[in-house]
């Protein structure tokens, strides 16, 4: 059943493009900066066991449901579940559409078009260095694949629809946290950050080195190896800034791309971005033929 609920998830997603913006949802928006105005009346806790407990009480309303669906009717209400939660759990933006849109821009030469697309990737500020913001975007195109696919994929196959959607509530409160504190007229919390970016970095942790794993068996073996036993840098790092600097890293050995003589930068640009989504690409065959694999060895004990 779940290797089902997953591929009609995957299918419905293709379809329902036009309902991306709703995976947005704004509308928890309230509900986690209620969660954080709490943490005010228990300031003697760590910051982490609040947001814990927000993240509890998002994610609860969708085990209920998959509690008290999951054996009725055959299955059938628990698979609209996990369709509906898979929906809103990837993402939230379609990221081969982003990388179609960045080498649109790159190709028509639209530089304010080419920053905006890259923003879209990278989520931070864009390097005004051309060659450095190519290389940042390819970096982050490895890292949006777990982000936005390959973890929820995994919590969705160890825990179902509850997996998917609590991996989802983390990056939301993690997103939240940071859009408030850069907020001129939000208070600095940088605990309340710290917390927040912990508390996903503990559940992004697995599918990220599975993912960096991934870019090793679909591009260079050799060069994802050698990257990922060189780190760039000795400083301890946070959780999820670990995370996401082995999947930048090992992405990029693995893609082992060389300027050619004579390629015009624009070229390497778009030639960088499609290589770095064809590797996301050629790594979800492997995971869906893999859990297909799975599936079927377990159907048949």
């Amino acid at each position: 059943m779940t290797l089902i609920a997953l591929l009609i998830g995957l299918f419905v997603e293709r379809l329902a493009t036009r309902l991306f913006h709703l995976r947005r949802l704004r509308w928890l928006d309230r509900a986690i900066d209620f969660g954080f105005s709490q943490r005010q009346k228990i300031a003697i806790w760590p910051a982490v066991i609040p947001l814990f407990v927000l993240a509890i009480a998002l994610v609860l309303p969708v085990f209920l449901i998959w509690f008290g669906s999951a054996d009725i009717w055959l299955g059938f209400p628990y698979l609209v579940l996990a369709v509906i939660v898979l929906f809103f759990s990837l993402g939230p933006k379609d990221l081969n559409e982003d990388v179609e849109e960045y080498c649109q821009a790159v190709e028509e030469n639209n530089e304010s078009r080419i920053n905006e697309t890259a923003k879209s990737l990278i989520e931070k500020d864009v390097p005004p260095d051309a060659e450095h913001c190519m290389r940042r975007v390819e970096e982050s195109i490895c890292v949006q694949a777990n982000n936005r696919l390959f973890a929820v994929v995994f919590w969705f196959v160890l825990l179902g629809p509850v997996g998917a959607w609590a991996y989802r509530v983390t990056d939301l409160i993690r997103r939240r946290a940071v859009f408030n504190s850069m907020r001129a007229e939000e208070s600095d919390d940088g605990k309340l950050v710290v917390a927040a970016e912990m508390l996903h970095g503990l559940v992004a942790w697995v599918p990220a080195r599975l993912t960096a794993v991934g870019y090793a068996m679909a591009g260079s073996f050799d060069g994802a190896l050698s990257a990922w036993k060189n780190p760039q840098d000795g400083e301890r790092k946070a959780l999820h800034e670990q995370s996401e600097q082995l999947l930048a890293r090992v992405g990029i050995g693995a893609l082992g791309l060389q300027t050619t003589d004579g390629e015009k930068l624009a070229e390497r640009r778009i030639r960088g971005a499609k290589a770095a989504n064809g590797i996301v690409v050629r790594q979800f065959i492997l995971w869906m033929v893999f859990i297909g694999a799975m599936t079927l060895y377990g159907a048949a004990l």
